[in-house]
């Protein structure tokens, strides 16, 4: 699964008993040499659905990790693209991956906070995020969904793919329900937590949470992956749009009012956390400059090199 500039089984094995901002801040220079970055057709496919939904001026990545999205969205967006993660190991190493994208390029700029409390106000016209929802709990994620509805403007989008579950014959069915009991065993015998599970992510849940936070949710199929067996897509992208007006209120009523229906299965789907997210919140304040007058940013921005 590893190349030989990966990192080393030990090195894994103290990742793995280290909380997840600090394990993530060891494995930061080696990430994008292991199998947990997000590949590259996934970023493509996302990337070429977004693009007739443009344009946009602004873009945010949550929960950027080394930069991957940060990449995807340059070429969307006009202005400026911000990637925004809870550990600095993986924001120096996205710096260093992404550098400067030249003069008439949008402009780049990183912020350490904590995913579940996006220190952003009306500052986007687009939000990404790719491989990091498996280091959330269900119960943060109306923490999350808030604060990226927050920090979009009004008529903004924030899109991320998904996968269909794995069918129980699938033998990574299996892999990936073994893989989340042992961290829950972890979790419940070692301190600090590390949160990685790959089943807490079901679209139906998901979708509930996204309306819930004000957004009106649509689902495009990823062709390039082909079908499942029943017909339905392997991938989706989730595409949930802030109601034009400002107020959330307005788009609460709007989802009410639309017919109730199924559009997923609660079923765990295979989405693989791949990127870092959220961590403890900083108490550091510090005004960022934006191009907007209403992107106000609370985090801690990472100073550019010289």
């Amino acid at each position: 699964m590893f190349t030989s500039q990966g990192p080393t089984l030990r090195e894994l094995a103290v990742q793995a008993l280290s909380s997840t901002e600090h394990g993530y801040d060891l494995l930061a220079p080696k990430f994008d040499r292991t199998p947990f970055r997000t590949p590259g057709r996934f970023l493509t496919a996302t990337a070429d659905a977004l693009r007739p939904l443009g344009p946009f001026d602004a873009g945010l990545d949550v929960c950027c990790g080394t930069g991957a999205g940060v990449e995807t969205l340059l070429p969307l967006c006009r202005e400026r693209v911000t990637g925004v993660d809870f550990s600095a190991g993986m924001l120096a190493a996205a710096a260093d991956a992404v550098g400067d994208p030249g003069r008439g390029g949008p402009a780049v700029d990183w912020v350490r906070a904590d995913a579940r409390a996006l220190p952003f106000t009306e500052g986007y016209d687009v939000a990404v995020s790719f491989g990091a929802f498996g280091h959330f709990l269900p119960a943060e994620r109306p923490a999350l969904f808030s604060g990226v509805h927050r920090a979009l403007r009004p008529g903004g989008l924030f899109a991320f793919p998904i996968g269909a579950p794995q069918p129980v014959t699938s033998p990574w069915y299996w892999a990936l329900l073994g893989f989340d009991g042992m961290m829950r065993v972890r979790n419940l015998l070692w301190r600090p937590r590390f949160v990685m599970y790959y089943r807490t992510f079901a679209l139906g849940g998901v979708c509930r949470d996204l309306r819930d936070a004000g957004f009106d949710v649509r689902l495009l199929p990823l062709e390039e992956f082909g079908r499942r067996p029943d017909g339905s897509p392997r991938w989706r992208l989730v595409v949930a749009r802030k109601a034009p007006s400002a107020s959330r209120a307005t788009a609460l009523a709007r989802s009410a009012q639309r017919t109730a229906g199924p559009i997923a299965s609660d079923a765990p789907g295979n989405t693989a956390p791949s990127t870092s997210h959220p961590g403890t919140p900083h108490t550091t304040r510090s005004q960022v400059s934006r191009s907007g007058p209403t992107a106000r940013a609370s985090g801690t921005p990472v100073p550019k090199k010289p």
